[in-house]
């Protein structure tokens, strides 16, 4: 695991953002359209983040796979048409494992090389997850399963800083995440949080348990306040009380909240490069905007200089 320190409390004497001088890898998440309007803002979000050399975009599947076959057709656009390395998310929901090893090996002849393994979200909210009956029964088997049929994949996995809502306990949580690493996941990204200090406690106790691949911060950056609420319950993550204050009387008023988004967004990327962190993976929503102003006051330059 990479080593990082927790830098709260400690004296800086010079503004970190200025320090900021493009040593870092960003990544990217981006999700499956459902309308034509929406496919052309992907693929103009794609072209502008495209420009900052990402190490890889990743490409969400619907509970239950009901993105499936949309997952599968911006994976191959990716791979066809621009230079970025696709990732594509996986899920063991709602399917046996012959039709998901079938997924794996397409992808795999495709020339994917990296995948996302998730256990997934139900198909219907609200409800508990059920394994399928001839299905993997978890990520860890997901894990195992993307291994057995090729040594070469990269295997990135969840991880939650504030505990995934189905988990007892954080020791359990932090033991299924051993499963995941021990089974061979290659890295862990993390769900988004707004407070350093979760992340580095959460480095703390992986260490503890053993887990020694790259736990990568997730950042969201917050372009409506109400779709985040409704984000953070369904995955546990705390939204501070400054959090809401911050947020407070900008419903109609976008380009302020952009900028304060930005904001605490950048703060958050200073405080994590303070620590020692060098990647963040960005929860683009399909936008460009917020996450381009970030990764350009974290030192990055795109090699397109007209405007994002």
């Amino acid at each position: 695991m990479q080593t990082i320190q927790n830098p709260i409390g400690k004296h800086h004497t010079k503004s970190l953002l200025s320090n900021m001088l493009g040593d870092v890898n960003v990544s990217f998440e981006f999700f499956p359209p459902k309308t034509e309007k929406m496919e052309n803002t992907l693929w103009q979000s794609i072209k502008t983040l495209e420009t900052l050399d990402p190490s890889f975009v990743s490409v969400t599947y619907g509970a239950g796979g009901s993105t499936r076959e949309r997952t599968h057709k911006t994976v191959k656009r990716l791979l066809d048409e621009t230079s970025l390395k696709p990732a594509a998310h996986l899920t063991c929901v709602d399917a046996s494992r012959n039709e998901v090893d079938g997924i794996i090996r397409a992808y795999r002849d495709a020339g994917v090389d990296h995948i996302v393994a998730l256990r997934g979200d139900p198909p219907t909210i609200g409800k508990p997850y059920t394994p399928h009956p001839s299905g993997y029964q978890n990520a860890a088997e997901l894990v195992e399963g993307i291994r057995s049929i090729s040594s070469d994949f990269e295997i990135s996995v969840a991880a939650y800083p504030e505990q995934h809502p189905d988990s007892p306990t954080l020791a359990a949580d932090l033991e299924n995440l051993k499963r995941k690493v021990d089974a061979g996941a290659t890295r862990a990204i993390t769900q988004f949080f707004f407070e350093p200090d979760s992340y580095f406690r959460f480095l703390d106790h992986c260490q503890s348990y053993g887990i020694d691949v790259p736990i990568i911060p997730g950042i969201l950056p917050v372009t409506n306040f109400n779709t985040l609420k409704s984000f953070a319950g369904s995955c546990g993550t705390n939204v501070p009380d400054w959090l809401h204050k911050l947020f407070e009387g900008l419903d109609e008023r976008p380009q302020t909240r952009s900028l304060v988004a930005a904001t605490v967004a950048g703060e958050m990327c200073k405080q994590l490069y303070a620590g020692g962190v060098r990647d963040f993976h960005f929860y683009t929503l399909n936008r460009a905007e917020l996450t381009y102003a970030i990764c350009h006051m974290l030192g990055l330059r795109g090699t397109d200089v007209a405007e994002a």
